[in-house]
């Protein structure tokens, strides 16, 4: 009995000296960290997240298999040390785009006239660049009506029928409205397209309320929305991640 014990003492032993920590970083090839980055260990199965400052940690022993992946990045892994103290930094590299295939329809042998096929201009964009047309800008969407601009041609002799109606009518309301609704979920999109579920799972987000969730943060921290229109994951998540014990809050008060 005794003999027993001391075996599995002397085994959990060295199980505790060979586990180790694993820290580090990971960036980009211009050395930006990236958050949300998935870090696997494919030898024990656990898995973590990197955070808004693009770190991490994982419990891994000697020689074990470490991945990281991310979307429209190339997969990377690495091979564990003996030494846990000294902390990684990984560098994803960018997922390579193709570029469309030209396509030569008709092809007949002669230069001048297979030259000219491929060679075909949009007439439309060559009178706009010969004459100086300004290219649109944003997205493409009716004017809604203002009170300001509805009101003060009034009071210079001048009605703007169209823009009276639709102030009247509640139309200009509406299409503000629908507006707002659209580019919040445009945004929540761009989330949704670069972080995996599993990110807000683990912090007990359930699966099929994430979208409510990032509009909830929009929403409730326009901050973290500011950083979607610059681009900036990383902005994003650390003020979304804030959001989360009060988003839990919420759905533990409309269980009771």
């Amino acid at each position: 009995m005794k003999f027993r014990f001391s075996v599995v003492l002397l085994f959990s032993v060295i199980s505790m000296v060979l586990s180790q920590t694993v820290r580090g970083k990971v960036t980009d090839e211009d050395g930006i960290v990236l958050p949300a980055v998935t870090v696997i260990n494919i030898s024990s199965d656990k898995k973590t997240y990197t955070d808004a400052a693009g770190t991490f940690s994982i419990d891994a022993s000697a020689q074990d298999e470490i991945r990281f992946v991310r979307p429209g990045f190339e997969r990377t892994s690495i091979r564990t040390g003996q030494n846990s103290s000294e902390e990684l930094n990984i560098k994803l590299i960018r997922t390579a785009r193709e570029i469309e295939e030209v396509k030569v329809p008709n092809i007949t042998g002669d230069l001048t006239k297979d030259a000219r096929s491929v060679a075909k201009t949009d007439k439309g964009r060559a009178v706009q660049d010969a004459v100086g047309l300004p290219q649109p800008t944003g997205k493409m969407r009716e004017k809604q009506a203002e009170v300001k601009q509805v009101l003060v041609p009034i009071l210079l002799g001048q009605l703007n029928v169209q823009g009276m109606y639709d102030l009247i009518s509640g139309k200009a309301r509406k299409q503000k409205r629908q507006y707002r609704y659209d580019d919040l979920q445009e945004d929540v999109l761009w989330i949704r397209d670069r972080v995996e579920d599993d990110y807000f799972t683990k912090e007990g987000i359930p699966k099929e309320r994430i979208s409510e969730f990032i509009a909830f943060s929009f929403i409730a921290k326009p901050q973290s929305r500011t950083f979607v229109k610059s681009k900036n994951l990383s902005g994003a998540l650390l003020s979304m991640d804030e959001m989360i014990p009060v988003f839990k809050a919420r759905l533990q008060e409309t269980k009771l």
